[in-house]
């Protein structure tokens, strides 16, 4: 049995082992000295915006507005190595395709556009005019548009996002599917049911404000540190967070600020949960109903004492409708069912109701551990019926928070990175720059490989991400990807949706969000979960010569494919604020983007929910009565023996798909990623130890075998039959055919397991 791979947690979340893991991955980079004042520019007015997240940054900023992650981030994309033609030269695809995720983009930055050829099984380096003419060749030559699909990753900025989406409408489809589909889906589409729109209605300065932070599903610490940072001052002027998470996290433990001197001299932490409560996987709806039976049980208490209300019913009655409804449907949900489903006590979500009940002004957050589900939209809706309970929303000191994850995943929905798009917003465009636009709804994520297996898709082009990894049920999703007659990458570094080429595939290298514009300083833009809408300018050399920005990139391609009657791509090319002038005309709220956009911090996207003003059917907030799931994932699972529900998450070493080492410092993990998080009494339930080795089993419905070879167990704080861990290693096992209701996303929280010994070796 071999658990050295098994050590100490950090004690708290940042602190010295935070600036410990940022001057080791500076100095990984080769260049150590200019990482150090690259960072001095990250999320700075006159700087760029960090890659990392898409946490936002507070109008009084300070002279560090940055964490951990995202010295990782900026030490990943300005290392001195680079993948050459020469690195390309020396091995086959069939070689690079046997690289981990992690070994593969040590490999450093791509320098040269390639092209794939199959006789070698290399890429060869191209001329970026070359390949331009060939994949606007082979577009035309598809019988319909609607046979192309066209990936956008978060990362990409307002203006390159904006830029293709013109391009590919021009071409002729909605053919979307971008990250959004993935992560945050469920959240627009319940928060636009709820209050009429998609975002959040919060800004940072609020969080100045709460009396009480509820965080749900969420893993901060990791996903985005400086949220942390929030957190903390928010627990130490005495406003309570608490926290549902199923797995004990580090961050929402304990906070060390490393901008804090007195605390880190003393070897100190600041508590940031005052409540921790962990639910089962999938149990989070009813956890919230319960809480929202608690508050309504208080209601009628102080009714019938004759003391103040409880609700605030001034705003049930002028902003909400369905109230009656939504209170006879937590009347009849029972004590018992809420309790088996969330795998919380009465007592436990009671006392998070306390807290909600003595608080003026409350947010709650959340992310994945929310989204990631079959009734994810239904569990939204029951965080915003909670929250209408007491009128918080459109309040100062509270809101509803969904944290998105890439730095930009929320602008390139604004700017129309959409497969659904909104008639509004087509008409726009048609009226803007005066062509017929594609109507027909398009391909998300899901859709999209469907039509690449049945082979109604013939090209895929990605414009940033890890589109082979990223994705469910990995196997399949490889295997689409190399039947299709294109691929084309953007991309800044080799990943695996490279070693899965079509027919003809293509790489093509862009420029790091750190990185000058061959000197021009093209300034982008992009937008953070709060609304803001903030500049970013490159300051580094390229890592090439041969490099072209992403809004380059897609304007050659674009000008190949299209041509020019409908838009001068080369000028919108050399000249962003055209393409932000063409954003003002078309799209609301960016009036005079050019001249705010230049201000300190940006601009603010207005929010009419957090103004009280619902653009909804009725013009009120609206309620969801929807009764609790029929059955979670976890109480599936307790039906059969050795059964388990598995959630998938990220290490501290990670973000999104790019791994930057193999440690898990705040969970304890070093040096390996193909762990299982599991109870230390379900491991003696299976007969099994730390360490063993197992295979891991996906159980779906389809017939189709899954399976992730050879794992290990790490014992840990988790609930019972819940089990843990990372992706993209563990994505084989989530099923293209399990989507949450309404999202269509991967339910990658609620994957159904078992578990085969493996032999020793």
């Amino acid at each position: 049995m071999d658990t050295k791979f098994i050590g100490k947690k950090s004690a708290a979340a940042g602190g010295w082992g935070a600036l410990k893991s940022c001057g080791k991955r500076l100095l990984q980079s080769g260049t150590p000295i200019s990482g150090a004042r690259t960072m001095l520019k990250a999320n700075q007015p006159d700087g760029f915006d960090c890659p990392g997240c898409a946490w936002g940054d507070p109008e009084h900023g300070s002279s560090f507005e940055f964490c951990e992650n995202g010295v990782k981030a900026v030490a990943w994309e300005a290392t001195e190595k680079r993948a050459t033609p020469a690195f390309f030269a020396e091995n086959t695809v069939s070689q690079l395709r046997q690289l981990t995720d992690y070994e593969l983009e040590l490999n450093g930055r791509l320098t040269h556009p390639m092209r794939y050829d199959a006789a070698s099984d290399r890429y060869l380096p191209v001329a970026w005019e070359d390949a331009f003419a060939e994949i606007g060749s082979i577009l035309t030559g598809l019988d319909h548009p609607n046979r192309a699909e066209f990936y956008t990753s978060g990362r990409a900025s307002n203006e390159a996002a904006f830029l293709y989406q013109l391009f590919v409408r021009i071409y002729g489809t909605n053919n979307f599917p971008d990250c959004s589909n993935m992560c945050h889906e469920a959240s627009g589409i319940a928060m636009r049911q709820a209050v009429g729109v998609g975002k959040g209605t919060v800004l940072l300065e609020d969080f100045e404000e709460a009396d009480a932070i509820f965080v749900i599903g969420q893993n901060p610490g990791t996903n985005h540190p400086r949220m942390l940072g929030d957190l903390r001052r928010a627990a130490i002027r005495g406003a309570r967070v608490v926290v549902f998470n199923p797995i004990r996290e580090r961050g929402l433990e304990r906070f060390s600020d490393p901008q804090d001197k007195v605390e880190m001299l003393r070897g100190g932490s600041t508590d940031i949960a005052s409540l921790y409560l962990q639910p089962q996987l999938g149990g989070d709806m009813a956890a919230v109903r319960g809480m929202a039976k608690a508050v309504l049980a208080a209601e009628e208490a102080a009714v019938a004492a004759g003391l103040p209300s409880v609700l605030d019913h001034a705003f049930l009655a002028e902003h909400c409708e369905g109230f009656a409804e939504y209170r006879a449907a937590v009347a009849a949900t029972n004590w018992a069912e809420i309790e088996d489903q969330s795998g919380l006590s009465r007592q436990e979500i009671e006392r998070a109701a306390d807290v909600y009940i003595s608080a003026e002004r409350v947010i709650c957050t959340w992310a994945m551990g929310v989204t990631q589900h079959l009734h994810s939209v239904a569990t939204i809706r029951e965080i915003a019926d909670f929250m209408f309970l007491r009128g918080n929303i459109g309040k100062p000191g509270a809101g509803l928070c969904p944290v998105r994850g890439h730095s930009n995943v929320q602008g390139d929905r604004t700017v129309g990175i959409n497969e659904k798009p909104a008639d509004d917003f087509l008409d726009a465009l048609e009226k803007h720059f005066r062509f017929t636009v594609p109507r027909e709804h398009g391909h998300n994520v899901l859709a999209a490989i469907g039509a690449m297996l049945d082979g109604s898709a013939e090209a895929f082009i990605g414009l940033g991400g890890n589109f082979a990894r990223a994705t469910p049920d990995s196997a399949l999703v490889e295997k689409a990807l190399r039947r299709l007659k294109l691929t084309v990458h953007i991309a800044t570094k080799p990943n695996h949706s490279h070693v899965m080429p079509g027919e003809t595939a293509f790489i093509l290298p862009c420029l790091g969000r750190t990185e000058d514009a061959a000197g021009n300083s093209q300034l982008i833009s992009v937008e953070d979960s709060m609304s803001m809408v903030h500049g970013s300018a490159g300051i580094n050399q390229p890592a090439s010569p041969h490099l072209l920005s992403e809004v380059a990139i897609i304007a050659g391609i674009a000008q190949a494919t299209v041509g020019s009657a409908v838009v001068a791509w080369a000028e919108l090319a050399d000249d962003h604020d055209r393409i932000r002038d063409h954003i003002e005309a078309t799209i609301p709220g960016f009036e005079n983007y050019n001249t705010r956009l230049r201000k300190p911090r940006g601009f603010h996207l207005r929010n009419t929910a957090a103004h009280r003003e619902w653009d909804t059917p009725t013009g009120k907030a609206s309620f969801s009565s929807d009764p609790l799931p029929g059955e979670t994932v976890h109480q599936r699972a307790r039906k059969g023996e050795g059964r388990f529900a598995l959630q998938t998450f990220r290490s501290h070493d990670q973000y999104n798909t790019t791994v930057y080492g193999l440690d898990d410092r705040y969970r304890g993990v070093y040096g390996e990623r193909q762990v299982i998080f599991i109870h230390p009494a379900d491991l003696t339930a299976i007969n099994a130890r730390a360490g063993d080795r197992v295979d891991v089993v996906g159980e779906h419905d389809d017939d189709i075998e899954r399976i992730a070879e050879n794992f290990r167990f790490v014992p840990y704080d988790i609930p019972r039959g819940s089990i843990a861990g990372y992706y993209p290693e563990l994505n084989v096992l989530v099923p293209l055919g399990s989507a949450g209701r309404e999202s269509d996303t991967p339910t990658s929280k609620s994957i159904m397991v078992s578990f085969r010994r493996r032999k020793a070796a």
